[in-house]
């Protein structure tokens, strides 16, 4: 925990100190970041990004869960199948990335073939739908697994004694099974958030230090920051971001201590 904490207080005071004099400067590298157009540009990519893909990932793969859950038969090589994903270097992604949606890569030769018009994949609007699933490609496997661990954890008798008084199989699902898997939405969505912020490293390796504005997120910003030496406003970046992700998250908790 030190080795965690101690670099953080590094990092809020720097916050509040010149990047060349060391100064005192109050809060002026704040007001420089609020006001600086690539932070916002990223800060609303970012916030954009988790706003689409943690609900999409976290109703597939209840879906998916259900599913294997019910037809047992799919379900040891199709929970195989969607891990994958998890052990493929990143490296070994980018250039599977790269091969799908280059210019001239496999999608846009299928789109050729077909006598459609091919299109700039990662340097247009369409970079953001790319990242979405690269995102819901590489994390919907492990929120499966835990999905399934929380509806195997579920009694089988209280379904079924719901269906011997009449419940459907979708009130089943809402008032018994949904409120027993409260813990594992909760786990599943905190991870959930703090994995849309690892997504940077397939957008940087494929796209560079300044991709399609509608893919540029946080990291992008502070890698570049951290290049040109803008210390001061790489650490009210982080202290900012860092409040966010600790609300979001002191929120999520709230609300499942309320939901219990």
């Amino acid at each position: 925990m030190i080795f965690i904490l101690l670099p953080f207080m590094d990092v809020v005071r720097r916050s509040f100190m010149g990047a060349v004099n060391g100064r005192w400067v109050g809060l002026a590298n704040y007001r420089n970041v609020l006001g600086n157009q690539a932070f916002l540009l990223a800060a609303g990519n970012t916030a954009r990004f988790a706003a689409i893909c943690i609900p999409l990932l976290i109703g597939l793969s209840l879906f998916t869960a259900v599913f294997l859950q019910r037809y047992k038969t799919w379900g040891g090589w199709l929970k195989s199948a969607y891990l994958v994903p998890m052990a493929i270097p990143v490296a070994s992604v980018v250039l599977l990335w790269r091969v799908l949606f280059d210019r001239q890569g496999i999608l846009n030769g299928g789109l050729s073939l077909l006598g459609l018009p091919v299109r700039d994949w990662m340097n247009s609007g369409t970079a953001f739908g790319v990242l979405v699933f690269s995102y819901i490609w590489k994390n919907l496997g492990y929120d499966v697994v835990l999905w399934m661990a929380g509806l195997s954890a579920i009694p089988e008798s209280l379904s079924e004694a719901a269906r011997v008084d009449g419940a459907s199989e979708w009130q089943c699902f809402w008032r018994i099974t949904l409120p027993n898997l409260i813990p594992t939405l909760f786990t599943i969505t905190v991870l959930s958030f703090l994995n849309s912020f690892k997504v940077f490293r397939e957008a940087y390796l494929v796209a560079g230090n300044y991709p399609d504005q509608s893919m540029y997120l946080m990291q992008h910003l502070f890698n570049n920051w951290f290049r040109d030496l803008d210390m001061d406003k790489m650490a009210a970046g982080a202290v900012l971001m860092s409040l966010v992700i600790l609300a979001l998250i002191l929120l999520l908790q709230k609300a499942w201590g309320r939901e219990e």
